[in-house]
């Protein structure tokens, strides 16, 4: 049986991948300071954290959409 959710968003490479799996994926790739430098926002370069990053991001679709674009050229 397939998914219904895959038939909706096929061609979506961020379908199903949430925000903190891909949070903690830049993290790992670059670290803190990495990232920060890359997407210059204040919840990667003051005292980061994953949770205070995530509540930033889900509240701020431009930097979700900068954090996003970063995973996918990433992976």
């Amino acid at each position: 049986m397939e998914n219904k959710n895959s038939k909706e968003q096929p061609n979506n490479p961020l379908h199903g991948v949430k925000l903190v799996a891909i949070l903690e994926y830049l993290v790992a790739q670059y670290g803190w300071d990495e990232l920060g430098s890359r997407i210059n926002i204040r919840c990667f370069t003051n005292d980061p954290s994953i949770k205070s990053s995530l509540k930033f991001l889900r509240r701020t679709p431009w930097a979700r959409d900068k954090v996003e674009q970063l995973y996918l050229q990433s992976i």
